[in-house]
């Protein structure tokens, strides 16, 4: 009789968490956004962003495009692609049991960016079409990165931590060589900006890809939430979810795909960007605990904050040039891997 109440408790006690996070990361994300608006190599005064984000300002006037047509469409990018990557990383995590699986390491994001560079050979470079045709290829092609990389390092007793990231190196470097090969073969013109894309960045967007970009991510985030408790049961190994009502191989399914999904949506936008997948959900683990429930939607907003705040820190560091996000979050999420890793080997 007692199970019933206990279970209620700790069900009030988890909404009472999950809120109290969320707001918490969600002023965080406030704060973070207000500061990349603000801030940025064109001298713009606090009063003249708040007239042009109020309306007061004439549209053709500097602060206009600069906080509205740059500014404002690059936060929104960096908040979809943070989150994004950040429960691809918790879903790849929960499926292989293992807090080191993250799109870039598992070499899912080199598979997506050779199915963007295919998709710009046959010509999808601009217009809403051609965007949808990029992600269809991004996903494509990350899909087809994380179940190589998944049947590769399979075994009977679980997947192994060298294995996985040996799969995850080879595969990853095997769609790097395709993509040097295809730059190298091809007319330069063809791939507009592609070494620039390569190394990760946030560009404005369009209104009309930037709300592409959200209903994909917004898909991929939802069936993420949605399968969140089976992967809890999961984590218990497939035979013991088995016999508590899930059906492991359908949930491994699922899950890959929302992931790759993900993972292709943010590549095909904005082009790789690693490790975001590894340190948001390593360092919200230690603060929400193990559960998924929780752990997915933080992710989700920490991730966001975390990505604001690496291509703030890009934009501003070398002003007026300009860093790649990607290299501010390598630099941050490399040493972090050893951290990590050194500390799984570490003895108990």
């Amino acid at each position: 009789m007692s199970g019933a109440p206990d279970r209620g408790v700790r069900a009030t006690g988890d909404a009472r968490r999950l809120a109290l996070a969320l707001a918490v990361l969600g002023g965080v994300l406030l704060a973070a956004g207000v500061v990349a608006l603000f801030v940025g190599s064109a001298a713009l005064s606090p009063a003249a962003v708040a007239r042009a984000l109020s309306g007061r300002a004439d549209a053709a006037s500097v602060e206009s495009v600069v906080t509205l047509g740059l500014r404002l469409p690059r936060v929104a990018a960096a908040v979809l692609a943070g989150g994004a990557l950040a429960v691809a990383g918790v879903g790849f995590q929960a499926l292989t049991r293992n807090p080191l699986a993250e799109p870039s390491v598992l070499g899912v994001s080199s598979g997506a960016a050779f199915g963007v560079v295919l998709a710009q050979i046959l010509g999808l470079q601009t217009g809403l079409v051609a965007a949808v045709g990029v992600a269809a290829f991004a996903f494509a092609g990350a899909l087809l990165a994380a179940g190589i990389v998944y049947v590769v390092a399979r075994a009977p007793a679980g997947l192994a931590v060298q294995t996985l990231l040996l799969a995850g190196v080879i595969v990853g470097i095997f769609f790097s060589a395709a993509i040097t090969v295809i730059i190298s073969i091809v007319d330069f013109n063809r791939l507009s900006g592609v070494i620039h894309w390569l190394l990760g960045n946030l560009a404005p967007l369009p209104s009309a890809s930037l709300a592409l970009f959200a209903v994909l991510a917004g898909v991929g985030v939802w069936l993420m939430v949605r399968h969140a408790r089976e992967l809890n049961l999961l984590a218990l190994g497939e035979e013991a979810a088995t016999q508590l009502g899930v059906d492991a191989e359908r949930l491994k399914r699922r899950v890959f795909a929302a992931a790759a999904l993900l993972t292709g949506t943010v590549v095909a936008f904005t082009g790789p960007i690693g490790f975001v997948g590894l340190i948001v959900p390593h360092v919200l683990r230690g603060i929400v605990g193990q559960d998924n429930r929780l752990l997915v939607p933080t992710s989700a907003v920490a991730g966001a904050v975390f990505l604001l705040a690496a291509d703030t820190l890009a934009r501003n560091v070398v002003a007026p040039a300009e860093l790649s996000v990607g290299v501010i979050t390598a630099f941050c999420g490399a040493p972090f891997f050893v951290w990590v890793l050194r500390a799984r080997a570490r003895p108990a």
